[in-house]
């Protein structure tokens, strides 16, 4: 059930079968969610944690105007909000962008694993330092690259993160978000993100298949995208 998450933290250190039954342990229930629900408001006392098992959630914040900023994506293997153990509420929402499988985890649970399981407890800490370097990537793409970059940028990254959870082919991956989705995360309009798909196409760098991200040329991409994966610590090294 939690493979995704092992994957995970396994790329970047080692995890003993005492700590992979402790995770097992802490998840207390498996929900089915479709897509397009809000499953963490604003403000809203948090006695648990949400592991994304499956498919894509977003953190995001909503305007008055109506529009919306995601400010990170999950996939397969993440704590949406591992850090409402601490914070207790969330300043931002929590929502599915596709029918998501997610596990609950009770904060009673990960309190006893921070008591019980050192090492562990600074696994899940480096998670969250993770999810501050993602945001200060995508912090500089809505700053300072251009709609070019900014997209192959968000490709690169995507491949990266579900590469180490094994969910790639080759150089594709399954990419069941909208236009709209995208616009979101990068601060661009529908129409400027299809323009651009259009152009990283038109340059052999990734086409659409589908629901399906084909990579024509990695290297190019990154370079397009000034793209540095150092920022996803993928090294594995004691934590």
């Amino acid at each position: 059930m939690i493979e995704k998450l092992l994957l995970k933290l396994r790329a970047r250190d080692t995890i003993s079968a005492e700590e992979e039954r402790a995770l097992e342990d802490a998840v207390s229930e498996v929900r089915e969610i479709p897509d397009n629900k809000t499953i963490v408001s604003p403000g809203e006392e948090l006695a648990v944690s949400t592991l994304l098992l499956d498919g894509f959630l977003a953190r995001y914040k909503d305007l008055r105007d109506g529009q919306r900023q995601i400010t990170e994506l999950h996939v397969p293997g993440d704590f949406a909000d591992l850090h409402s153990f601490t914070l207790k509420r969330l300043d931002h929402n929590v929502g599915t962008l596709t029918p998501c499988k997610i596990a609950l985890v009770p904060h009673e649970r990960l309190e006893r694993i921070t008591e019980a399981f050192p090492h562990l407890t600074r696994l899940l800490w480096f998670s969250t330092n993770l999810d501050a370097a993602i945001h200060r990537e995508w912090e500089v793409s809505l700053g300072r690259r251009s709609a070019f970059a900014r997209v192959a940028h968000l490709f690169c990254e995507l491949y990266h993160r579900l590469s180490i959870v094994g969910l790639t082919d080759g150089l594709s991956y399954d990419f069941a978000l909208t236009q709209t989705d995208v616009s979101e995360c990068l601060g661009l309009t529908a129409v400027h993100v299809n323009r651009t798909l259009r152009e990283l196409r038109e340059s052999d760098l990734l086409e659409f298949r589908g629901r399906k991200v084909v990579i024509s040329n990695l290297a190019a991409l990154q370079a397009a995208a000034e793209f540095d994966a150092d920022y996803l610590y993928l090294d594995s090294r004691p934590r």
